[in-house]
């Protein structure tokens, strides 16, 4: 095992498996996105480590994670790697919190691993890709652009970025993202938009009985309102919360907010 210490957190390598943590109690696990890492959920860290144990990945092939042996990368091994890294931390189950494609990740393993989650809380994602008709090749090639060009993702994470946060981001909270994008290689950004485009999580939708809080910015333009609509409107067990003027990087924007509304979720759900 090898351990960092960190001035508000652990971080912690075992088995392939990299995350950060803080506190004590029940599990807490944060699934980032696309283009994140464990150090985008620092606010998290902080904020719910106080009641909860909470830990962030590294997804496979983020950070400092070692890549899954899949090619392609499935969500069925994401899914099933995310259950192992519960039971590595030595938990039973976990209130499970994912944003953007870390959604997607813990739907799947909300439907395929449910033992595994206490509760789900679904941010800034969707059921299935493309909700909108935009086509795999179309979105595919004009992210692997920068890519195939021979950058890699710290040379244009601040147009990413900026491109998808909300117009109130502060400088420390878009900081806090380019920092967890920087972490992130061109091969494992390759390798999950070639998976992300596979989503389809609508047939499962039925199957997946945890309690579940689906959050979206108000301005969120990449995974807007609809998409989280159709999640609640097609889980057996959602509530929505629209944070008002945040975007996609909803945690990150609205930290306030979504600690508030996280805690909230996980102590009603313990109470019951």
């Amino acid at each position: 095992m090898n351990v960092a210490a960190t001035a508000q957190a652990r971080d912690l390598e075992v088995g392939g498996y990299a995350w950060r943590e803080r506190g004590d109690g029940e599990l807490v696990v944060l699934l980032h996105g696309l283009g994140g890492s464990r150090v985008a959920w620092d606010t998290q860290l902080t904020a719910l480590g106080s009641k909860w144990r909470t830990a962030a990945w590294d997804m496979p092939g983020y950070g400092e994670a070692a890549p899954l042996p899949d090619e392609p990368l499935t969500f069925r091994a994401l899914a099933d790697a995310a259950a192992g890294w519960v039971s590595a931390l030595g938990a039973e189950h976990a209130h499970v919190v994912g944003i953007s494609m870390g959604g997607m990740v813990a739907q799947y393993l909300a439907a395929w691993h449910p033992d595994r989650v206490r509760s789900l809380t679904l941010l800034s994602s969707s059921a299935k890709f493309a909700m909108d008709g935009t086509t795999a090749n179309s979105w595919r090639a004009a992210r692997l652009a920068p890519l195939d060009a021979g950058w890699e993702p710290v040379e244009f994470a601040e147009r990413v970025l900026r491109n998808i946060a909300g117009p109130n981001i502060t400088d420390g909270a878009y900081e806090s993202q380019r920092a967890a994008m920087a972490r992130v290689t061109g091969g494992a950004l390759r390798r999950s938009i070639d998976c992300l485009v596979t989503h389809d999580a609508t047939a499962l939708l039925p199957t997946m009985t945890a309690p579940t809080l689906v959050m979206v910015g108000e301005l969120d333009q990449e995974t807007p309102l609809p998409y989280s609509q159709y999640l609640v409107d097609h889980l057996p067990n959602a509530r929505l919360a629209v944070v008002p003027g945040a975007g996609h990087l909803l945690n990150a924007e609205a930290p306030e907010q979504v600690n508030r509304l996280l805690a909230e979720h996980f102590t009603a759900v313990e109470a019951q």
